[in-house]
């Protein structure tokens, strides 16, 4: 079976409150390799800093939260609110896909809060798909992988959609135990857990995640859950790999 997953989300932290739980466990239940990969580096995300200092620290802090599971970390450059469909980051998306090999790739909601994630979405999407056909972004060096990947969607941030309607997750994860490692994760994005340190006064970084993760375990009657949809479009595979290797509930 091949054990590697990829998780293609915007931006570096955007994996820690989406989906790490349920990473952390593939990796120590289930022996899988992890690759989390941002569209950005996060070159918004700070209000002192130069895009290029800020973009820096945030892929290291990206590198650190992914070598806790064991994880590689990679960016594809986009720009942070300049993340769009179009051919260049496609064929980086697509490129990588084939590079990693992935069983699983695992995305943001296709309806979010912000555009970057929208377009993240509808790029990992056809990348997916893309992936396998040889006439495709040809290389010499790069081959295309024999099949399209499973594909996932995370819940969108705090599970609404742009116009606040609840999206219900096809299925939740338990993420009980790895629930400190998910946090762990998260707080190594220190840039923004301390800019919201300062201006709150309270770690409202991991508390809103922690909340989250608790809304969602209440669900299914566990202490923490993640919410996943599966694309089960034509050509797509059509069972849930994720949700039976972690026990879907």
């Amino acid at each position: 079976m091949n054990k590697t997953i990829l998780c293609v989300l915007a931006h570096p932290d955007d994996a820690e409150f989406l989906c790490a739980g349920t990473l952390a466990r593939l990796v120590t239940e289930k022996g899988f390799k992890v690759h989390i990969a941002t569209m950005t580096a996060g070159d918004c995300g700070s209000a002192t800093l130069r895009p290029e200092e800020i973009s820096g620290i945030r892929k290291k802090e990206g590198a650190i939260a992914a070598s806790i599971i064991q994880g590689q970390y990679h960016c594809i450059e986009e720009k942070d609110l300049l993340v769009f469909y179009s051919s260049a980051p496609l064929k980086k998306v697509t490129r990588l896909i084939r590079e990693v090999n992935p069983a699983i790739v695992i995305t943001h909601s296709p309806s979010d809060y912000m555009m970057d994630h929208e377009q993240t979405s509808a790029i990992v999407r056809a990348a997916a798909f893309c992936a396998p056909i040889p006439n495709f972004d040809a290389s010499p060096t790069i081959k295309p992988i024999p099949h399209i990947p499973h594909l996932y969607y995370c819940d969108p941030i705090e599970g609404v959609d742009p116009m606040g309607n609840k999206v219900v997750p096809q299925f939740l994860i338990d993420i009980t135990s790895t629930i400190e490692t998910k946090a762990q994760m998260l707080a190594a994005h220190a840039s923004q857990r301390d800019w919201l340190l300062k201006h709150h006064g309270m770690d409202q970084y991991l508390i809103s995640m922690r909340n989250f993760a608790a809304h969602q375990g209440k669900e299914i009657g566990v202490q923490a859950a993640e919410g996943f949809r599966q694309h089960l479009g034509h050509s797509y595979p059509q069972d849930n790999i994720l949700g039976n290797l972690l026990g879907a509930k």
